[in-house]
């Protein structure tokens, strides 16, 4: 991969606090790496607080809330999991209409861990292939996702993965997903 790959691509993190601090700060390293730019986007301003899976982890700053973006700011959006995150998250009507016109506009989406909770809230994942952690399948599958246990699976411009340990091939993906652009032939 060079370091042009991303060049001129910005990537929404859509996140909040109590997120698995390594699911945000991997993928953003291997986007800045590929030559891309992120915005953490978040409900409020100021900062929100990483976990190390149960631990207190590091903080990071907020650079715009969901309220002052569009999804036409960005090229791709990235969900990073945690419990807390995702589910705080999809409580936001702001934050799921941000991520369903990101889908609209054809924007690459990676969800990992928890994160694909969100493709379910905004009615995303419906006819998807998907991962996710172990204990969303039973609500994907409700929600109409073909939910399989792999450690990576690309649908339609839509990338999820089930936890840290699959990071590697999830990066490469979503490096891959973001450089190849808009998937609004993805319907």
């Amino acid at each position: 991969m060079t370091k042009e790959t991303l060049q001129g691509k910005k990537i929404a993190i859509l996140v909040t606090d109590a997120f698995e601090q390594v699911e945000m700060t991997s993928p953003r390293d291997a986007i800045h790496a590929a030559g891309g730019t992120t915005e953490i986007v978040s409900l409020k301003p100021g900062e929100i607080q990483g976990l190390n899976h149960i631990d207190k982890g590091d903080k990071f700053k907020v650079d715009k809330t969901v309220k002052d973006v569009q999804a036409s700011d960005y090229d791709g959006i990235l969900i990073p999991g945690g419990a807390v995150n995702p589910d705080t998250m999809r409580m936001d009507k702001d934050a799921m209409q941000f991520l369903r016109q990101g889908y609209d506009a054809g924007l690459p989406i990676a969800a990992i861990c928890h994160g694909p909770w969100l493709l379910s809230e905004t009615g995303i994942s419906q006819g998807l292939k998907m991962t996710s952690w172990p204990s969303l399948q039973h609500e994907l599958k409700l929600s109409g996702a073909n939910w399989v246990d792999e450690e990576c699976v690309t649908d339609r411009g839509v990338t999820t993965s089930r936890n840290p340990d699959d990071l590697p091939a999830f990066n490469k993906k979503i490096v891959e997903e973001f450089a190849e652009g808009n998937h609004a032939s993805r319907r």
